[in-house]
């Protein structure tokens, strides 16, 4: 990988990690911004106290029905969620699907394309929407 990159940024692994010299681990380039979307998924606005806005909407309809309506809003929730909080891609499409296996699940696929590079990247983000059985 090229020094070239650098620019595309380097922060703390996520989840939290310590590498083998016991040193906070890192992440790099494209894995550092994946990690970020990921981040930001997970994190339930008001989780974090210095920033209470930051995170996705989708936590709040955890207990939700699973119907087309709350689909729509977990995908509206995560496309807003991204574009406020990760300047560093653009969006392309943000889509969720019921998995067939489990009737709780959905797989929410996230398109992305790195500003900096015009790279795309895609996320998939396994989300519980009703509480199991």
């Amino acid at each position: 990988m090229s020094a070239s990159r650098e620019f595309l940024g380097v922060g703390w692994k996520f989840p939290l990690q310590v590498n083998s010299r016991g040193a906070i681990a890192s992440s790099r380039r494209e894995q550092s911004i994946e990690e970020a979307v990921y981040m930001i998924l997970s994190t339930a606005r008001g989780e974090r106290v210095m920033l209470p806005d930051f995170g996705c909407g989708i936590h709040e309809i955890v207990f939700a029905p699973n119907n087309p309506a709350v689909v729509t809003r977990v995908v509206d929730a995560v496309r807003r969620a991204l574009v406020t909080w990760e300047p560093r891609i653009d969006v392309l499409t943000v889509d969720a699907q019921t998995s067939e296996a489990e009737a709780n699940l959905l797989i929410i696929r996230v398109n992305y394309r790195v500003r900096a590079n015009n790279t795309i990247e895609n996320l998939v983000y396994p989300f519980y929407i009703t509480e199991g059985r």
